[in-house]
């Protein structure tokens, strides 16, 4: 069945924090007014998540037979393979950096230009390995301001687990969470293989003690849009 399609158009912005021009791909809804109200979901790996991930296409479905809230979808892709390492990965040296441009520079931006609720709990995060990594870190950091977070297969270290463990805000984060049961040995990008499982595993314990509504679970398969394709329409179930 063909559903009315919603609209991707580009931006860019400059950012003070990176200093650097910022691409952004901003998905609307087909039926999109400024007299509605929108939450606000930001997707690292951008483009992949609209290509890869096909994100527009499952929002047009669920938005025209009414079985998700109003969403605007913004893509945030990376230049190279480089530079999303440099922002997404925990010790990247613009990491720091791109955590502050979501939330001081980005959201501020978002807010002003689009007919948002502009509160934390109708504002996610999403993204996939690194991103996912990057998407939980800026939740923990700024739960004020990102109420909800998508992991999918996120990329977890000592510093990801650290932050998770001593999270004491009393705000609760809404988190979905799904890793592979295959993503034992991963090849990242700089050309290492990762066991990706365990690390998560660690994380989902650490997790589900704190005060948060979070969904678990492994999937049968490996670190792919093979899987997180498909996933992303429960995903955006759930949590939309």
């Amino acid at each position: 069945m063909d559903y009315p399609r919603g609209t991707i158009k580009e931006q860019t912005f400059y950012s003070n924090e990176l200093g650097e021009e910022m691409q952004l791909l901003i998905y609307q809804p087909a039926n999109f007014s400024p007299l509605y109200k929108y939450s606000l979901l930001i997707a690292q790996d951008g483009r992949d998540y609209f290509q890869l991930g096909r994100i527009g296409r499952v929002a047009d479905e669920y938005l025209s037979i009414k079985e998700m809230e109003n969403l605007i979808i913004v893509g945030v892709p990376y230049k190279n393979v480089k530079d999303r390492r440099r922002k997404y990965h925990p010790a990247g040296d613009q990491n720091r950096q791109y955590i502050r441009f979501l939330a001081h520079e980005l959201v501020p931006f978002l807010d002003s230009e689009y007919p948002t609720y502009q509160v934390g709990t109708t504002r996610a995060l999403i993204g996939d390995s690194l991103g996912a990594a990057v998407s939980l870190m800026t939740a923990l950091q700024y739960p004020h301001t990102f109420g909800k977070v998508l992991l999918q297969s996120p990329y977890v270290d000592e510093i990801v687990l650290e932050a998770a463990k001593h999270y004491t805000e009393p705000l609760s984060l809404e988190i979905y969470h799904v890793i592979g049961k295959l993503e034992t040995e991963v090849k990242t990008t700089d050309g290492k293989i990762s066991d990706f499982l365990t690390p998560n595993r660690e994380l989902s314990k650490v997790l589900s003690k704190k005060p948060f509504t979070y969904f678990y679970e492994e999937f049968n398969g490996n670190h792919t849009w093979t899987y997180w394709q498909p996933d992303l329409r429960r995903a955006l179930k759930m949590m939309f």
